[in-house]
């Protein structure tokens, strides 16, 4: 790293859609279980979900015609996910290869999903070493685009959450972290990721590194969205 730049605090990840190519699946799961009662359930209705609290995912599905309980649906969703999860991890390539240098650098890192614990639990099988901290959609109150849970992390990491980079892939946890105070990257993957003067927008995490990730944590801002 420059001599100049001093590494962030802490590394704040998503897990779906940003480490893990996960929301086909959850599209999928949300595809069958509307099938089931006869409920049309399209792509573009998955891609609404994104990022946002499972309990928000549940109400929709029972308000459009699913005869469950909100909790029955949330539990059938991510028992299914996880399934396949712990089947096959589907990385991606370029959030896999930054995490490898960051945990590499001894930079803690922090896992702050929405997704419940029983889905976190079959991703962190695969790497159990690399996150110091763990907060879960059942763990909080409020989930994203609500701090809570980038503030809970950066609280049992002992840090400052000002001092630290997240890295998100959806509007919600987008919004979530930037409320938290955190040097926020969003990755454009499955969702746009909307401008804002306060986050660096990325189309793919390739090519970043340590040294990368300590002049955000500082300050720098950059937007590789702005020309595409």
């Amino acid at each position: 790293m420059n001599a100049h730049t001093t590494a962030p605090a802490a590394i704040l990840w998503d897990m779906d859609g940003t480490l893990i190519d996960s929301e086909p699946y959850w599209i999928a799961a949300e595809t069958a279980l509307a099938e089931r009662f006869g409920v049309t359930w399209t792509h573009e209705d998955g891609l609404s979900l994104v990022g946002r609290p499972l309990s928000d995912s549940g109400q929709i599905l029972q308000e459009r015609g699913v005869a469950l309980e909100v909790d029955e649906i949330i539990a059938s969703m991510v028992a299914t996910v996880a399934d396949r999860v712990r089947s096959h991890v589907p990385w991606q390539a370029d959030a896999r290869l930054l995490l490898e240098r960051v945990v590499a650098a001894g930079i803690p890192c922090a896992l702050v999903t929405m997704s419940y614990s029983t889905l976190a639990d079959a991703f962190l099988a695969q790497v159990p070493e690399a996150f110091a901290v763990v907060v879960t959609g059942d763990q909080v109150a409020r989930g994203k685009p609500d701090p809570e849970a980038y503030l809970t992390a950066a609280r049992l990491l002992g840090v400052d959450a000002a001092s630290c980079v997240a890295i998100e892939d959806s509007p919600a946890g987008i919004g979530s972290a930037l409320a938290s105070g955190a040097a926020t990257i969003g990755v454009q993957r499955l969702v746009p990721v909307g401008a804002d003067p306060r986050l660096t927008r990325l189309s793919t995490l390739a090519g970043l590194d340590v040294e990368a990730l300590g002049r955000i944590a500082a300050g720098e801002r950059w937007d590789a969205l702005d020309a595409l």
